[in-house]
């Protein structure tokens, strides 16, 4: 049992990196042919739905109302009931699917003026269209959502993190094969078709391993008994609080819609890789802990020193990795974006925009993967009500901040409207700081008080500003003759070996135990 708690962590996250990788593939092939064009404004403004619903019910509800309760009956054997709970979250999971294609299909136009409410004209057209051909395939990624709660449940992460690659290869495929000659406008729309296959096989490829798993589960609306009362008790809280997380990204890109063309594109771009630190580092860790922690949460009189335990163990390994990741992406962006964007239509000029972008979104990452852990714990708990309240706190920030921050703030500055963007991330980032403090002090009151040495944290700031300035060296030797992706590999390459070498000199605990155990391998 320790073995697998101890591998979970990076089980998770080289199912998510996998995830990201092709995810990144998708968004150069996209890059390479839509650049920063309307079309790329309407793909990213329409696409965010499929991302919305996936994050709300896959990451958010289902984690917080679903899997605690699974989990808990699986280890203590209430195998029957496990299953009946699974059954009747899945009957009531289609009900809703459906429910949602058919909204989503009748209201596009709604939908479209709520998504980018600058847009006009044949934008906002397009924009409408694509809404109603992903639609269906949203309804499978909804449901595929099941399927990752019951993997994960019985400590599966691999595939469940790694399903979307079928997803991200159906929609690159789709735009290599649309005709040659094919304008923007033309080949987003076989991108579209591509992500109904994509969701198609996301879920298809999940459904014999659950199977093998759970055994036969029975589809049903039932909601009588404690178990699933739980569930339902829990589902509405988390919904709402995901919700309204997934909601302020809406914000930001509500608000990006209104500065000029290619902000929304480049939002995206940016978006792509802002998140992936936060879903190897911060998603891969939480997830890893949730079925243990709601296993700690149920240990009796000393659950509450066990859960803080493993909290603050679960908050070291993340920092670790998000720290050198702040810097990366504020010191090292314009060299991370033109190695994965930089093609065809988006140019350096793109790139240079893009890291203007991470730099603002850099300002919170730290803050936003340490709060998934505490949100964790909160599920665990079976407490989805407490991680709500801080969300709305965090949303109201962030959109009352941001349009500050992205409307008015560049003519303040005295710099073009479109740097705007920059300003919507830095503020998100600042709210993000908000929800994360609360989250803390909460929880202190519920289990004790949790924290990260002050040391510790210092002597990971220090070696990843000497690996940035390690990393700069190196990019003042070779400057930017090279082609984009071998001048990152010869700047990035340093700024890792770097930061790992200054851990294990400062002695980092993390990074000396980690080291022995390849020694010993």
């Amino acid at each position: 049992m320790a073995e697998r708690r101890a591998t979970a962590a990076p089980v998770v996250a080289a199912g998510i990196l996998l995830s990201r990788i092709s995810g990144l593939v998708r968004q150069r092939v996209l890059a390479h042919f839509l650049g920063l064009t309307d079309a790329a404004d309407a793909f990213a403004a329409a696409f965010r739905i499929p991302n919305f619903l996936q994050n709300l019910f896959g990451e958010g509800v289902l984690s917080a109302s679903f899997i605690p309760v699974y989990a808990r009956l699986e280890s203590q054997g209430h195998r029957d009931e496990a299953r009946r709970v699974a059954g009747a979250v899945a009957g009531l999971l289609a009900a809703v699917v459906a429910i949602l294609v058919a909204l989503g299909v009748t209201t596009a136009p709604w939908l479209a003026a709520g998504l980018a409410p600058g847009f006009t004209g044949a934008k906002r057209e397009l924009v409408i269209q694509l809404v109603r051909i992903v639609f269906p395939g949203t309804g499978l990624l909804v449901f595929s959502a099941w399927c990752l709660g019951i993997l994960n449940s019985h400590r599966r992460f691999l595939l469940s993190y790694a399903a979307p690659v079928a997803w991200n290869a159906a929609i690159v495929i789709a735009a290599l094969l649309a005709p040659a000659g094919s304008g923007a406008d033309r080949i987003v729309f076989w991108t579209a078709w591509g992500a109904v296959v994509g969701a198609l096989l996301q879920l298809g490829i999940q459904l014999p391993a659950v199977r093998r798993l759970a055994g036969p589960v029975r589809l049903s609306l039932d909601t009588t008994g404690p178990s699933i009362g739980t569930v339902l008790r829990n589902f509405f809280p988390a919904f709402i609080g995901r919700g309204v997380v997934q909601i302020s990204a809406f914000v930001d890109e509500i608000i990006a819609s209104l500065l000029p063309t290619g902000a929304l594109a480049a939002l995206a771009n940016a978006q792509m890789l802002y998140t992936l630190p936060v879903s190897l580092f911060g998603m891969s860790v939480a997830a890893a802990e949730l079925p243990e922690l709601a296993v700690d949460a149920g240990a009796g009189e000393d659950s509450e020193a066990r859960l803080r335990q493993r909290v603050e163990a679960a908050m070291n390994q993340v920092a670790y990795f998000v720290v050198p990741s702040v810097v990366a992406l504020a010191g090292l962006g314009h060299v991370i974006a033109a190695a994965v964007f930089q093609t065809g239509l988006f140019t350096r000029a793109d790139s240079l925009y893009v890291w203007g972008i991470l730099a603002g979104s850099a300002v919170g990452l730290l803050a936003t993967t340490l709060g998934r852990v505490y949100a964790s714990a909160w599920y665990a708990l079976q407490d989805a009500r407490t991680p709500l309240r801080f969300a709305l706190v965090r949303v109201g920030l962030t959109t009352g901040l941001g349009y500050v921050a992205a409307v008015y703030g560049p003519d303040w500055a005295g710099i073009p409207a479109r740097w705007g963007v920059a300003g919507l991330t830095a503020s998100a980032g600042l709210a993000g700081w908000a929800e994360f403090v609360m989250l803390r002090r909460s929880l202190d009151h519920r289990i004790g008080a949790t924290r990260l040495d002050p040391r510790y944290v210092v002597r990971l700031w220090l070696a990843a500003l000497a690996a940035g300035g390690a990393a700069w060296a190196v990019l003042g030797t070779i400057g930017y003759r090279l082609p984009p992706v071998a001048t990152a590999l010869a700047v990035l390459l340093p700024y890792g070996m770097v930061y790992v070498a200054g851990t294990l000199a400062l002695r980092v605990p993390l990074a000396v135990r980690w080291a022995g155990r390849i020694l010993r391998k």
